[in-house]
């Protein structure tokens, strides 16, 4: 088990140590070696997308932004402590179980499915849907450092993994993405804060094929009010156009921040054109 959580002698700015029990939703990294994070005290009350930590690498402790996946990933095991065991995350199990009951609902076996996971990270969103019987997933992430990540920590749960902006593909990468046929797409906790823009999102409901399966998240606050985010506008406008068609939705504590307090999400399932 990763190790708890430990306050550093320096820099001075005051840190909060945090002792949890496990809440990891999926399964356990065993081939990465333990390491050490301090979160920033509650009464910071940090911004979502302004969120950081200090990890301890050697003797020395460095500050990292959650969002800095680059410098995230960079870190074995850092991610997965930090998300699951630390802020107790749930995301991918919840999008799992939504998405069970509406192919269960359709008569559809999840075996079938070849799933293009869009700003895959380092696999645990594809680790966690395996559980109900999917095999094939293809990985795509903007970051170079999410697929070197998720070949050292699930190096077997991709057919592909491509590193590439789907608005601007070049011919190669357009050719691996072309060698399968996707008929599911995932994009779990990647939305709402510039990590998938949405002609990201739409660009990848392009390369579904018709009636295709579509399951992400959206922070629910983002998914309410369009002033807040273009997300809100872009899902009604394809579900009022036949586009992608609603079938599920749900709302639930995607995680806690670093002072403790629930961030909501809402899950949704959907259908593509037929």
């Amino acid at each position: 088990m990763p190790t708890t959580p430990t306050t550093p002698t320096t820099p001075t700015t005051p840190y909060a140590p945090r002792t949890t029990a496990s809440t990891r939703t999926t399964p356990s990294v065993s081939r990465v070696k333990l390491v050490d994070l301090a979160l920033p005290h509650p009464r910071l009350r940090l911004e979502q997308d302004d969120e950081w930590a200090v990890v301890r690498q050697g003797t020395q402790w460095t500050r990292i932004r959650l969002h800095d996946y680059d410098a995230v990933f960079a870190i074995p095991g850092l991610y997965d402590l930090w998300i699951y065991d630390v802020l107790g995350c749930t995301s991918p199990r919840r999008v799992r179980l939504l998405l069970d009951r509406a192919l269960a609902d359709a008569g559809v076996d999840p075996a079938g499915l070849t799933v293009l996971d869009l700003g895959a990270g380092n696999g645990c969103v594809a680790e966690e849907l395996a559980r109900s019987g999917i095999t094939r997933f293809v990985g795509v992430d903007i970051a170079p450092q999410a697929a070197v990540a998720a070949g050292r920590d699930r190096p077997d749960r991709y057919l592909d993994y491509v590193v590439c902006d789907l608005t601007d593909l070049d011919g190669a990468d357009g050719r691996r993405l072309a060698k399968f046929r996707f008929n599911a797409l995932t994009c779990v906790a990647a939305l709402g804060f510039g990590d998938v823009p949405p002609d990201v999102f739409t660009a990848a409901l392009r390369l579904l094929d018709p009636s295709s399966w579509v399951a992400f998240t959206l922070k629910t606050e983002f998914a309410e009010d369009a002033s807040l985010s273009p997300f809100a506008t872009l899902v009604k406008s394809l579900d009022e156009r036949g586009e992608l068609r609603i079938v599920a939705r749900e709302n639930y504590v995607h995680r806690r921040n670093s002072a403790g307090d629930a961030i909501q999400y809402t899950a949704f399932v959907a259908r593509t054109k037929v």
